[in-house]
């Protein structure tokens, strides 16, 4: 991806913390998705009460985009810190990982974890997730 492509979507990212719900961890979360089409799918991360129907931002990007239809992706970026405070990356939960490997190519997806625009690394979903479970495990074999 071009640099400015990247920077938009750390952008992005970051205009989501704002809306993050997080009275219980103050650690707030924003990820922009980016769709094979060029749109570009946002969320937050948004906490509850009893923890378990808690929801990460990325998987938010994901529900939302795979609501409207969005079904092939090229990248997302995920930003996060205490109270919004961007210092360190943020990468992505175990579950949220297999989110992606059920939707993206774990070769070609790229993850972007930035602290500012110019503070950002890129990885792959197979760099995150080396032997991830997807829907390729369960097709048929001859």
């Amino acid at each position: 991806m071009e640099k400015e492509q990247i920077q938009s979507l750390i952008d992005a990212a970051i205009a989501m913390l704002d809306f993050a719900y997080v009275p219980y961890s103050h650690f707030k979360v924003g990820a922009a998705l980016l769709a094979e089409d060029g749109r570009v799918y946002t969320g937050c991360n948004i906490e509850n009460a009893a923890y378990g129907p808690s929801n990460c931002a990325e998987r938010t990007a994901f529900f939302k985009a795979v609501s409207e239809g969005a079904r092939q992706f090229r990248a997302i970026c995920i930003v996060g810190g205490p109270e919004g405070a961007l210092s360190d990356l943020t990468p992505p939960c175990g579950v949220c990982r297999q989110v992606m490997m059920e939707f993206c190519s774990p070769e070609a997806f790229e993850i972007i974890l930035a602290v500012s625009r110019d503070m950002y690394q890129v990885y792959t979903l197979k760099d995150l997730l080396p032997m991830g479970f997807g829907p390729g495990n369960l097709e048929e074999t001859l």
